[in-house]
């Protein structure tokens, strides 16, 4: 049994959710979302509180009950309060740049990355070594993140790269003469 599946979700005043079939729709004051339930489960909404519940004799029931509250639920915060990833800059010239929707960066390559962000993401470099990535989608917000990254992931001797703020990279022991 979920145990994350089997608690509601209270919807916060601002915030109108509506089911069409399995289609689930979250309207706020940052925008709209929307997500199709799994056929394994259904939804309902009653007095400001959605729950999930699985569907009888459905074969992955119980695998995407816990899955499918969780996106629900992060429908109603992205349109609430949004999501944010915090990336810095390891390395001796490493430097971010922001301009509008595009963010330039140098991580030590002969040529300066640029990264287009993806609509209804917002990138900002309020330093030259920190990256805020805004949006009221978790899994783009995460997605953009992971490939901002994937440019120079921080490697284990110096710790040079684009990490995580806060995340931590095991230095390893270098050559001994």
């Amino acid at each position: 049994m979920s145990r994350i599946g089997k608690n509601p979700i209270t919807v916060p005043a601002g915030v109108t959710l509506t089911q069409d079939g399995q289609h689930v729709t979250a309207k706020g004051p940052k925008g709209e979302l929307s997500f199709t339930l799994p056929a394994a489960v259904t939804g309902s909404l009653n007095d400001g509180e959605y729950t999930v519940a699985t569907v009888e004799g459905a074969k992955n029931a119980s695998a995407m009950w816990g899955m499918a509250r969780t996106m629900v639920a992060n429908l109603i915060e992205g349109v609430t309060n949004g999501f944010t990833k915090n990336l810095e800059l390891r390395g001796v010239g490493y430097r971010a740049q922001s301009q509008g929707s595009k963010l330039t960066m140098q991580l030590g390559f002969s040529h300066d990355v640029i990264y287009e962000a993806p609509e209804g993401i917002t990138i900002n470099a309020p330093k030259p070594t920190q990256i805020i990535i805004e949006g009221i989608d978790k899994q783009k917000v995460g997605q953009v993140a992971a490939e901002i990254r994937s440019f120079r992931k921080p490697e284990p001797y110096k710790g040079k790269g684009v990490r995580y703020v806060g995340e931590y990279v095991r230095q390893k022991e270098g050559k001994k003469k």
